[in-house]
């Protein structure tokens, strides 16, 4: 690959505040984010709709139930999606899924005007909707990008999607009270319909130099197992399904938590203002909650999260969400108290749809595209909820068997934070194995001699390094720096652009000795390459 003759545009600069971007990847970005937003935008009015839709009828002990249904349901759902990834074209995938979500919802929709009581059956879609829609849109963008690429891209594709998650939850709590629930699942359903042309646009949006190169995986032997043979066969699948089931786990203990308690101030509100509505309570809550946690998570995707991931690497990034939980919880065993868990959850939530959820979609950058979709869908679907069965096992048997009370949940949070420490540092480690294996690591290479340039005294200098100087791997990105040989800086007259890769100035007429100067290109692992370029004044 070499270095782009294309200049980045204006919104390709603007993006350059938050990550690295190659000229031409701006509008693949742009289609990328606003297919994450509404994504994203669609599954939390759906999730902030569930809330009171189930609540208002049911315990928070229901909503752990729900959830155990959930992984239930995925057992048939993983099996089916893997027949329909072997019987359709990649490009029709996403289209094909976003299509049958639609389909279901619109059925919800019908079922509630006919006046049925769909709040736990509905509970129980929104959940697999949410796992299914953004396991897919993930699976997607890493079968569009190629490793180097997507590094660099994803923390910025999910600022869009972050973007999503602040606005859903923030509008369907006003358009609950508003509009009701049918009216809102009305609206839903149009902002999933607008999910449906955007992978195709995004993927053909994508330069050519930063696509997935990877060759596509042979079907799995077994099509009644589809993504669940994949893990099973893979270590390093299994390590990142463990690891989901613990990360979920621990999270939903975490909301556990914290809808009962929601429940009981929803409860003293109305023993002190029966007139007030209990649904409604619950819904203004989730709403400002979800709302704050995704303005959280926003501003650690915009400032943070490529930085991390840049310092640190993907393996790193893994640990930061484990250690929070581990803290937080540690600090809630002493302070089991309505403020202190809202705290709790708010900072792992937030750190979780950021950093945590740019880091494990990065996780799956070096796999072939069979495990790219199939095992993803496993994952982020059946496993991902099987930690909700596993999570309402625990509580039932912490509530009916042991009589544990917030305390004990919270300690059990704390030693399972540990084990999922374990297994990211695993995770982590293989991920490097992978991600060397699937990049060269080759530094960037000089591909031209430099001639000498005439620049006369007086005289306006225009010179431009040919865009083909230097050579990086595909989805890598050099930073073209130059400097004075022997000297920190160019002189004062001389001015460079490394956007546009062009020499300005004009050489004093009192020049009595010609410029050398020093041009580096350096990737983002810092290697670099050097060479020289003389501007001849006599």
């Amino acid at each position: 690959m070499t270095t782009d003759a294309l200049i980045r545009n204006r919104w390709e600069r603007s993006l350059g505040l938050f990550a690295r971007l190659r000229p031409g990847e701006g509008l693949a970005v742009l289609y990328f984010m606003s297919y994450g937003f509404l994504v994203m935008f669609s599954y939390y009015m759906l999730k902030t709709l569930r809330e009171p839709l189930l609540l208002s009828k049911a315990t928070a002990e229901t909503k752990s139930y729900a959830y155990a249904v959930i992984a239930l349901v995925l057992l048939f759902v993983v099996p089916a999606y893997g027949a329909l990834y072997r019987r359709l074209p990649k490009r029709q995938l996403s289209l094909w899924v976003s299509a049958i979500l639609l389909a279901v919802q619109g059925v919800f929709f019908l079922l509630s005007l006919a006046g049925l009581r769909i709040g736990f059956a509905y509970y129980v879609w929104v959940g697999i909707f949410g796992v299914l829609i953004t396991a897919q849109f993930w699976a997607f963008a890493a079968d569009s990008f190629n490793l180097k690429a997507g590094k660099r891209l994803f923390p910025l594709i999910m600022i869009g999607v972050s973007l999503g998650g602040l606005a859903g939850p923030a509008i369907a709590g006003q358009l609950f009270q508003l509009l009701g629930a049918r009216d809102l699942m009305l609206v839903i359903l149009v902002f999933i319909a607008l999910t449906l042309p955007m992978s195709g646009l995004a993927r053909g949006a994508v330069p050519a130099l930063s696509r997935s190169f990877l060759a596509v995986a042979e079907p799995v032997k077994s099509p009644l197992l589809g993504g669940f043979s994949l893990v099973r066969r893979n270590r390093y699948l299994l390590l990142i399904a463990m690891m989901i089931v613990l990360l979920n786990w621990v999270n939903t203990t975490g909301e556990y938590l914290l809808a009962e308690l929601v429940i009981r101030h929803a409860d003293s509100l109305i023993a002190r203002d029966p007139s007030l509505d209990k649904g409604n309570l619950i819904a203004a809550f989730y709403g400002n909650f979800f709302s704050i946690v995704n303005a959280l998570s926003l501003f650690l995707q915009l400032f943070i999260v490529s930085r991390v991931i840049r310092w640190i690497g993907v393996r790193g990034a893994v640990l930061v969400l484990p250690v929070i939980a581990l803290v937080g919880y540690g600090l809630m065993v002493f302070m089991p108290i309505f403020s202190m868990i809202r705290m709790v959850k708010m900072a792992e939530n937030s750190t979780d749809y950021s950093l945590m959820n740019t880091a494990r979609h990065a996780l799956f950058l070096p796999l072939s595209a069979a495990e790219k979709y199939q095992s993803k869908i496993a994952i982020d679907a059946f496993f991902w909820r099987f930690g909700d069965l596993v999570q309402a096992l625990a509580v039932y048997a912490g509530l009916h068997l042991f009589g544990f009370q917030s305390q004990q949940f919270a300690v059990l949070n704390m030693v399972l934070a540990l084990v999922w420490l374990a297994l990211a540092v695993q995770i982590g480690r293989r991920y490097v194995d992978l991600e060397q294996g699937a990049t060269s690591g080759e530094p960037p290479r000089l591909l031209l001699a430099l001639r000498p340039h005439p620049a006369p005294p007086g005289v306006a200098l225009a010179y431009r390094l040919p865009a083909n100087l230097f050579h990086c791997e595909p989805g890598d990105i050099l930073r073209v720096s130059v400097r004075e040989v022997d000297a920190d800086a160019l002189p004062a007259w001389l001015h460079f652009d490394a956007e546009s890769l062009a020499f300005t100035g004009v050489p004093p007429e009192d020049t009595d000795a010609n410029t050398w100067l020093t041009v580096r290109a350096s990737n983002l692992e810092g290697q670099w390459v050097e060479t020289r370029l003389g501007f001849i004044h006599l």
